[in-house]
């Protein structure tokens, strides 16, 4: 019943045991979001359009379509569900900041969901930033850091939580009750009460005593179990009734439940399928929509909640497609993307970087981020996770500095964010 569920102790388990239970205040935000298009997605149908050459075939050159800065694949009529990119760049494109040539560097699936997660290409133990967000601002949350899926290392730094349903959250959240219903509970509060003194007191007695180390973990998984019970029944009252049917609406509401009860600092969202080596227009006519309508739900939904202005998005791929279909009608990897942000503190309507016609990277000065082909850098993985550190207010968190991503000061994308970076 409490698989996924993790404890993060700064001090240790002697600390911890030496410690009276109580419970850690709600964690009130910003909230980071990392939307993963996993299989490697079409950045022409979406963000990067082109139209000539044979790119493209539902669309020319002259059908693409603009909203403010952004340009865009025209896909209304060409889905059956989810939602186009004139509806999701209708709404959004005020808030939305575009960045293209994405220079992955690699076209395996392996390493580049693990170079676009961490920045760190040659290293399987650096954390992802979601993971390295949540240990920096919220360790003790109970569901600091939720994955969904794709590549969700942490870097040892903090627990990685799963609940893959809503059913299973009402039963964590509610862990004293029967099947998580709190009609049925285990023990009455007085019981409760009981054992929470009956911890205090065994704690305060034997503080230096030797034990084993299986006694040792198996007292702090009951103390964290009990430090973190009522902390996470401050979840149930934003579980949703019903459940939707669409799967990135699924996982927004777990995370957005824990997001509003103060128990988690970021969630690592995604949906698969994308690799479309056979009949790439129509897999990417069903997936996209799908990924646009996902991130939709999730704003709407936090602004039911009251939360939206509290939301950092990062919507991203490990991947792009080929410039040229195969024999199968499908397009094969590709090193070249791109990568959109939005929530509080991203100036929108904006977009940086670019492809040329043959989709192939156009070097940004980091200084200005205009395009320049004689004086820019290859903009990689490893630059979007600097700035994001910086614009999260973690650069110099011990943490951090624990993984260094060894980008030069002149390397570094400047203006990337507004102002100054978030506390």
């Amino acid at each position: 019943m409490m698989a996924g569920l993790g404890f993060a102790c700064p001090g240790g388990i002697n600390s911890v045991l030496r410690a009276a239970p109580k419970e850690a205040p709600p964690y009130d935000g910003p909230y980071y979001v990392v939307f993963n298009a996993s299989g490697g997605w079409d950045t022409t149908y979406l963000m990067d359009p082109k139209g000539v050459g044979e790119i493209n075939r539902l669309y020319k050159e002259g059908d693409i379509l603009t909203k403010g800065q952004h340009k865009f694949a025209p896909t209304a009529k060409n889905i059956q569900a989810g939602m186009s990119n004139e509806d999701f760049f209708g709404e959004f494109g005020n808030e939305i900041l575009t960045l293209n040539g994405l220079d992955y560097s690699v076209n395996n699936h392996s390493p580049g969901a693990r170079y676009m997660a961490t920045g760190k290409l040659d290293s399987l133990a650096y954390p992802t930033f979601a993971a390295l967000i949540a240990a920096c601002k919220g360790p003790t949350c109970p569901l600091s850091f939720l994955t969904f899926g794709n590549y969700s290392a942490t870097g040892n730094l903090v627990p990685m939580s799963r609940v893959p349903y809503l059913p299973s959250l009402q039963k964590i959240a509610n862990a004293d009750a029967i099947e998580g219903n709190i009609r049925s509970p285990y023990h009455d509060d007085f019981a409760l009460a009981r054992i929470e003194e009956a911890l205090r007191e065994q704690n305060v007695k034997r503080p230096t005593e030797l034990r084993l180390p299986r006694q040792l973990r198996a007292e702090s998984m009951l103390y964290a179990g009990q430090v973190n019970s009522k902390a996470l029944q401050r979840v149930t009252p934003h579980i949703p009734s019903s459940i939707p049917k669409e799967r990135l609406s699924q996982q927004a509401e777990i995370a957005l439940a824990s997001f509003k009860a103060g128990v988690c600092v970021s969630a690592n969202l995604s949906i698969g399928q994308f690799d479309s080596h056979a009949n790439n227009d129509t897999d990417q006519m069903k997936l996209i929509p799908e990924f646009l309508a996902g991130i939709a739900y999730f704003m709407r939904r936090a602004e039911q909640l009251g939360i939206r202005e509290k939301l950092i998005i990062i919507a991203q791929s490990e991947m792009g497609r080929t410039p040229t279909y195969n024999n199968g009608n499908g397009k094969d990897h590709w090193s070249i993307g791109s990568i959109l942000f939005l929530g509080a503190g991203i100036k929108g309507n904006r977009v940086i970087g670019a492809t040329d016609e043959k989709q192939f990277h156009v070097p940004l000065n980091p200084q200005n981020l205009a395009c320049d082909k004689a004086k820019g850098i290859r903009v990689r993985p490893e630059h979007i996770h600097t700035a994001l550190r910086q614009f999260a207010g973690i650069a110099d968190h011990p943490l951090s500095k624990k993984f260094p991503l060894g980008v030069s000061d002149k390397d570094t994308l400047q203006g990337l964010w507004p102002g100054t970076a978030r506390a």
